[in-house]
């Protein structure tokens, strides 16, 4: 299974799930919306370095404004358009620029916390726009990827799953986790064929709910 090389391609949002989150009353279409992207959301927020608490804010402003704007019908699917991917990106990053006004805002007003910002100490520049567009894709992919294990995650044990995530997620040869974790090479093929095919069907029965 080519992990990482599919991602795009795994929980795509569908037109379906986007019509649902215009009736803000649907509860689990909010859920499942807000489980699938809010990591991305925190994420992003953090390595454009924000604190904890300011990118716990970006993930709510940035959900707060997707429901005004899907109650107000200002989003319409339409991929020849623009992706939800790019709209969402748009939505975040001007969250992000908020908090460093906020920012701002406080060093004019205790100028003994001037110049504690890093990256962005004012609202980005196209410099640091065109960074944290380069993150908005990388965590993306990221981001599918462990929401699909989540869906597999209750089903498989929690040392299945480590042998899974070394061995697939983050390259480590058979040798080394067999080392590590002091299991056999065949335990190590087991845990890559069976995680994998598992989440392959899982994808199938998303793709299928939201098509």
């Amino acid at each position: 299974m080519k992990t990482r090389d599919h991602a795009d391609e795994w929980i795509p949002t569908r037109q379906s799930l986007l019509t649902r989150l215009k009736n803000w009353d649907d509860q689990e279409g909010w859920r499942e919306f807000f489980e699938t992207y809010w990591r991305l959301v925190y994420g992003v927020a953090r390595k454009a370095d924000l604190n904890d608490a300011e990118a716990q804010d970006v993930v709510q402003e940035t959900v707060i404004a997707i429901a005004k704007k899907m109650k107000k019908g200002e989003f319409k699917y339409d991929p020849v358009r623009g992706s939800f991917k790019a709209w969402l990106f748009t939505l975040t990053q001007w969250r992000i620029s908020d908090q460093f006004r906020k920012r701002q805002q406080v060093a004019s007003r205790h100028p003994d916390l001037a110049g504690k910002t890093e990256l962005m100490e004012a609202v980005p520049d196209s410099a640091v726009e065109e960074q944290l567009s380069h993150c908005w894709d990388a965590e993306w992919q990221n981001n599918l990827l462990q929401v699909a294990l989540d869906k597999v995650r209750p089903r498989v044990s929690a040392r299945t799953l480590q042998i899974f995530q070394l061995h697939v997620m983050k390259d480590w040869p058979v040798e080394k986790v067999v080392q590590t974790l002091g299991v056999g090479r065949a335990q190590v093929y087991l845990a890559k064929h069976r995680i994998s095919a598992m989440i392959e069907k899982e994808l199938a029965k998303l793709k299928k709910r939201f098509a």
